[in-house]
């Protein structure tokens, strides 16, 4: 008996000389064994309160998390797991939270200067439809502006460089174009005058054609002229007056030349071929499309800049996907440790298991110690990840900040990169989509080990243990 209980007693954490004295007095008594379930008789022989009882695969599951006399290895791998799992989760929400902030950048960058939602129609807006028309959609308070809008797609070559553009003709003294001014790095879009054909140009377009302010391009426009000699594409030379660099998509794909230069390449007259809104929130853009756009301009096309923009954001969400499958491999490295640590487990305490299950604990039972045990080595993982990578990149600025004064270096060079600080934007979904992965692979890995330990058969495991 008294083996037994000193293997129960290191089971479950008691010593057999604790369980003595708190039991002195009904084992020095001449009162018989009352017969009870097996586990109530475990409870009533080493002083257990009920709670405990009801609790005895939690209990068991964290007092082997706490194991450090004979299973040093096994420790060491469980430590292992957990720095591996909080590494994962740290990883995930750092670069995701990044991600998120180069987003935004990138987004409130192409709203200073594309329209943040369109409306055309084949036979075009007239001046008078358009001085009717913005006063009644100038009265929602959403809208910000409405300016006319013509443009095309073109072609700008210089010698033997091209590069294809959509051409937008503007006016400077539209309101919607104070954002663009700011990103002027050379010229002035003031000097856009209506008959000089002059042309402003995105840092990259102008960097690919190698040309600089004053230089001349060649504008072809996707139209032919009809001459007695011959069918001619549309050309026209112009001269660029300026180039501005938002530090997105348009610095690559946008010119701008006067409204007036532009009806007349496209032979528009008066008319314009739609209007451009600019919204005091642009994210709410495709909801103002839904619920105001029909309403007020039926049956007409309306788009909005999550759509003209849609194969850039669509690039972008893909690569956050893959970034997030690829660390996720970390996870799964630590979920592998805690499988290796369990089994581990296992094996080394099957006498225990045996003495358990002789007592009356089912195979249940056992599974729910294990997978407690491994469950506890996760979530400390995770949440010590948590922390961490939250902290992280909430203050992953002032340390890549810190990082360059110290070292004297520019790890993200302001004119490579146009940024001079590490963005970065913590989503609550992306965190808990994170914690919620974590907590399930963390799960699943403890099943088999779990299952393992609950399949050893006390006869057996007795016999052959040494």
């Amino acid at each position: 008996m008294s083996f037994t209980l000193l293997i129960v007693g290191d089971v479950l954490g008691y010593s057999l000389e604790n369980s003595f004295e708190q039991n002195r007095d009904w084992l020095s008594s001449d009162k018989s064994l009352p017969l009870k379930p097996p586990d109530v008789v475990c409870g009533g022989a080493f002083g257990f309160n009920p709670c405990m009882l009801k609790n005895l695969p939690l209990f068991i599951g964290l007092r082997y998390t706490r194991s450090k006399r004979r299973e040093g290895f096994v420790s060491f791998i469980s430590g292992f797991s957990l720095c591996a799992m909080a590494l994962g989760v740290m990883a995930l929400i750092v670069v995701l939270s990044v991600m998120n902030g180069f987003d935004r950048e990138i987004k409130n960058r192409l709203l200073r200067v594309v329209p943040h939602i369109t409306v055309a129609r084949p036979q075009g807006f007239s001046a008078d439809d358009i001085a009717t028309l913005s006063p009644k959609i100038m009265a929602d308070v959403n809208i910000r502006a409405v300016v006319p809008m013509v443009q095309s797609f073109a072609m700008l070559s210089q010698g033997a460089e091209q590069s294809g553009v959509m051409l937008q003709g503007i006016d400077p003294e539209w309101p919607t174009l104070a954002l663009l001014k700011e990103h002027m790095i050379s010229g002035y879009l003031e000097q856009l005058a209506p008959g000089e054909f002059a042309v402003v140009l995105g840092s990259q377009v102008a960097r690919r054609l190698n040309v600089f302010v004053g230089d001349p391009v060649q504008v072809t426009m996707p139209s032919v002229t009809v001459t007695p000699a011959g069918i001619f594409p549309r050309i026209k030379t112009m001269t660029v007056t300026g180039i501005f660099e938002v530090g997105a998509q348009v610095d690559s794909s946008v010119a701008f030349i006067h409204q007036q230069d532009a009806r007349k390449l496209l032979r528009l007259g008066d008319k314009f071929q739609g209007l451009q809104l600019q919204l005091t929130d642009a994210y709410g853009a495709d909801q103002w499309v839904v619920q105001s756009g029909e309403t007020i301009l039926p049956g007409l096309k309306w788009r909005s800049w999550t759509s003209s923009m849609g194969t850039l954001f669509q690039a972008m969400r893909m690569e956050k996907v893959v970034v997030s499958l690829l660390l996720s491999v970390i996870i799964a490295v630590a979920a592998f440790n805690i499988v290796a640590s369990l089994v581990l487990m296992v094996s080394d305490k099957r006498k225990d298991i045996a003495v358990v299950r002789t007592l009356g604990a089912t195979s249940g039972l056992v599974m729910r110690i294990f997978m407690v045990q491994g469950m506890a080595v996760g979530i400390m993982g995770i949440v010590a990840g948590t922390v961490l990578g939250c902290l992280l990149a909430y203050f992953i600025g002032d340390i890549v900040g810190l990082i360059e004064r110290v070292a004297g270096i520019y790890l993200f060079d302001p004119s490579v990169y146009l940024i001079s600080a590490l963005p970065s934007r913590i989503l609550v979904t992306d965190v808990a989509m994170v914690v919620g992965s974590a907590f399930m692979i963390s799960f699943l890995a403890t099943l088999y080990p779990a299952w393992r330990a609950g399949q050893v058969l006390p006869a057996e495991a007795l016999r052959y243990d040494h």
